[in-house]
């Protein structure tokens, strides 16, 4: 039996845009919907890493590091607000294998790199954050993508902001398994503290790996320092239709 899993996610940049729902939809398991926000629905990039990722109950010197990057959007199913995924690269061969198999996850092997620029007092808070992520799965279309973000402004709670909340603020994620199978996985964290974001994305070629044309809107930016998380087992949704 996979067991649940501990993790820190630290140092995301979510680089979100407005799309068309029913775009969106045609991308979509049948048994899950839209969720819109203003009238669209969105579609969102993340690089962030995972730190001391390692079964529950274990101490965190167990786990190991896991930069990430993620393509996903937002779905609702039976009331409950919830993201898709449409893919995850990372830079663990091993977990991506032990993903794909234990927890049905359409994880990608890439070589990524995430370097933080410390302030002047040291601690990287407010620093800059260098993400890079080169795809070299086995047999995949290849995507890249390149950006340098950091926070800008204050921090605010992810409830008291309506768009916040709406991207980030969801405790079930969804993906499609091979065998055509929809499964899910409930998470547990505390509420997200955003910051508005700057972005200089250079490289960007995953939305067109994952079948999607660049949006011609402009993103929206969110920065997180990050939150401790704890995972489910994935589980098969039953009555799909």
């Amino acid at each position: 039996m996979v067991v649940p899993l501990e993790m820190g996610w630290r140092h995301l940049l979510f680089e979100n845009w407005p799309v068309d729902p029913a775009m969106m939809e045609a991308h979509l398991p049948d048994a899950l919907e839209v969720d819109e926000h203003d009238g669209t629905a969105w579609l969102s990039v993340i690089p962030f890493t995972n730190v001391a990722v390692r079964p529950r109950g274990l101490p965190e010197r167990a786990g190991i590091r896991l930069p990430e990057l993620n393509v996903r959007t937002y779905v609702i199913r039976d009331g409950v607000p919830s993201v898709y995924f449409f893919s995850l690269d990372a830079q663990g061969l091993a977990s991506v294998v032990g993903a794909r198999l234990f927890h049905h996850l359409p994880y990608y092997y890439a070589r990524i790199s995430l370097d933080v620029e410390a302030t002047p007092e040291g601690n990287g808070a407010d620093g800059r954050i260098r993400f890079s992520s080169r795809r070299r799965h086995p047999g995949a279309r290849p995507a890249e993508y390149e950006a340098t973000y950091r926070p800008t402004g204050e921090p605010f709670s992810a409830p008291d902001d309506p768009l916040g909340e709406f991207l980030v603020e969801r405790y079930r994620f969804y993906t499609e398994a091979p065998d055509g199978t929809v499964r899910y996985t409930d998470v547990e964290h505390d509420p997200w503290t955003l910051y508005p974001a700057a972005a200089d994305i250079e490289t960007n070629t995953v939305l067109a790996a994952d079948g999607f044309a660049h949006p011609a809107s402009e993103p929206v930016y969110f920065y997180s320092p990050g939150l401790d998380v704890v995972a489910s087992p994935s589980e098969r949704l039953e009555n799909e239709q």
